[in-house]
């Protein structure tokens, strides 16, 4: 029941915020002129600060371990190309290709494993580990795959392609990325004015994002793909952690550093998908279902997880 407590205690704060954006919706005091402006300015601002505080604030050199962060590396490579080869070949909607890959691999590695980890520990010494592992590879893969997937790229000449491969290099979480490794390794004070800045920007991405996410949900969109949603969610949630957990145990971790493999396999999928996927031409009717249900259903999964590995006395 504790344990029960404790993830609803992460996961319903997001779930209802996303409920407060979408009543806000309803009630017109939100429309969608605004939703999509909201959209834009998490996409271009917000969210690369937060990505950037993230890696900035990560101290690397104190717990580094170059085996654990390979691991979170491949396996997470590793489940992006399973994700996007399946789906090649299984998925008749060509246009919900990268949506769905993004919305099955991409969790809140960032946002949920910090206070988890947190929580349970006290510190989060290991979770930096597994975000620099997992975290810039989410979101390289997730500019490539959105890119190139969606209405009218199935033909890809080569002025779309040019464009598409500009889009990867100039996008905004990518240089977000660059820079907080950047600043991270060379260790760059930048003073407390930019600091509390950014850190101000970075504060607002999840909140706004959450109330974008819910302003823009169309429960009767959602239906039209409510099977591929479903799935995504089930291999959010359910199958990487099954395929992979145990794979963590027989490399020998446990404790802090397996939770944080779990976070990174079985958090809910993160908002910035929803966010990443509009900007970038897609529709995010897949997304942002997959968003509402994992977040919900997080909870439950996330505390089956917690329970079988205490059970076996690996945390």
């Amino acid at each position: 029941m504790e344990n029960l407590i404790f993830s609803f205690n992460i996961t319903l704060p997001i779930f209802l915020t996303i409920v407060v954006g979408y009543v806000l919706k309803q009630i017109k005091l939100l429309d969608g002129n605004f939703v999509k402006i909201l959209n834009k300015l998490n996409f271009n601002v917000t969210l690369p600060a937060l990505v950037f505080m993230d890696l900035y604030e990560a101290d690397f050199y104190e717990v580094w371990d170059s085996g654990y962060v390979l691991f979170c590396f491949i396996v997470t490579l590793i489940c992006i190309l399973v994700i996007f080869c399946l789906t090649l070949i299984f998925c008749k909607d060509r246009s919900i290709i990268g949506e769905f890959v993004q919305a099955s691999y991409r969790g809140s590695a960032a946002l949920l494993g910090l206070a988890l980890v947190q929580n349970i520990y006290g510190t989060a010494t290991v979770a930096p580990l597994m975000i620099i592992g997992s975290v810039p590879l989410y979101n390289v893969a997730a500019v490539i795959i959105l890119s190139f997937t969606g209405s009218g790229e199935n033909t890809l000449d080569k002025k779309q392609l040019l464009h598409s491969v500009k889009g990867v290099f100039t996008n905004p979480m990518l240089i977000a990325i660059a820079l907080g490794l950047l600043a991270s390794l060379t260790r760059i004070e930048l003073g407390h004015i930019a600091e509390k800045t950014i850190s101000n920007l970075a504060v607002s991405a999840t909140p706004l994002a959450l109330i974008g996410l819910g302003a823009g949900f169309e429960g009767k969109a959602v239906r039209r793909v409510l099977k591929p949603t479903l799935l995504a969610s089930f291999v959010r949630l359910f199958a990487l952690c099954a395929v992979f957990l145990p794979v963590a145990v027989h490399m020998g971790f446990t404790g802090e550093k397996l939770i944080a493999v779990l976070v990174m396999l079985g958090a809910p999928t993160t908002p910035s998908c929803y966010i990443m996927a509009k900007n970038m031409g897609h529709e995010g009717t897949l997304t942002s279902g997959a968003v509402v249900i994992t977040t919900l259903l997080s909870s439950l999964t996330l505390t089956f997880w917690l329970f079988l590995m205490k059970t076996m006395e690996l945390v």
